[in-house]
């Protein structure tokens, strides 16, 4: 297991002028769940996000939630995520994200450090107010664990200065209000959204939620630094797509950002 830092890592390829992919995948929704991460690293991601199973998704779409589901149904736990976590070896970041429930449960610096004994370097929790989230980042940072804080298009200027200061490893742009799940277009304050966070930090902002294919990836990462793409895969990977045929799609959204 080599745990690879988030930050300096997508801040690094950015300044290379890649654009940035960091693919989902939900731990441990089918036996075979490492593989499609380890698929999404060789098919070109920048960093992969690992969702935590939880029976109550405030953020996540149908397609999410089903995959949730299935987790689970099979008996899937935080604490057997990340076991299989420890056995994953990828050349790139990984990061989790879940509710503050399932951090709050066993203690913030217990979970922060469970999470760096698997290997993983950042962390998404979208129900922690940024007003409450000051034990959970200091705990975090003093296990190396980054807290990626996410901005919605609705955030006024101040607090989105706010958010951009204090979130590690990258600003996650909210797209849209709403959960995930595909959409038939992109939303348009998607760029309004990238270029306001873009104005107020250096760090790599990266877009995610309604992404559904390549050439939306596309037009979301003009104005920001990259996307993120999530149930446009686990649709497909709960329909059957074996972790090749996943790594494919990946690949496809990689070489559009790649103008290929």
């Amino acid at each position: 297991m080599r745990a690879v830092p988030v930050e300096s890592s997508l801040r690094s390829a950015r300044d290379r002028g890649r654009k940035l992919l960091v693919p989902y995948v939900t731990g441990g929704w089918r036996e075979d769940w490492v593989v499609v991460l380890q698929a999404m690293a060789e098919a070109g991601a920048d960093a992969i996000e690992v969702g935590l199973p939880f029976s109550d998704p405030m953020m996540d779409g149908p397609t999410i939630q089903e995959a949730s589901m299935r987790a689970l149904e099979r008996g899937t736990t935080p604490a057997s995520v990340l076991s299989e976590l420890r056995s994953v070896e990828v050349p790139v970041p990984l990061l989790v994200m879940t509710y503050y429930n399932l951090v709050l449960r066993g203690g913030t610096k217990r979970f922060a450090s469970e999470l760096a004994g698997a290997g993983v370097r950042g962390a998404i929790v979208p129900d922690l107010p940024l007003e409450e989230s000051g034990e959970w980042e200091r705990d975090a940072t003093s296990e190396g664990v980054e807290t990626v804080l996410l901005a919605a298009p609705v955030t006024p200027d101040d607090r989105l200065a706010a958010i951009c200061a204090r979130s590690h490893g990258f600003v996650y742009g909210v797209n849209l209000m709403g959960v995930t799940g595909e959409r038939e277009n992109l939303a348009a304050s998607s760029a309004v959204l990238a270029k306001r966070l873009k104005l107020v930090t250096d760090k790599p902002v990266i877009m995610g939620v309604g992404i559904s294919g390549p050439e939306q990836a596309v037009a979301a990462a003009e104005h920001a630094d990259g996307v993120v793409v999530g149930s446009a895969l686990m649709r497909a990977a709960l329909d059957g797509a074996s972790p090749d045929q996943i790594g494919e799609r990946v690949a496809i959204i990689r070489a559009a950002l790649d103008g290929r």
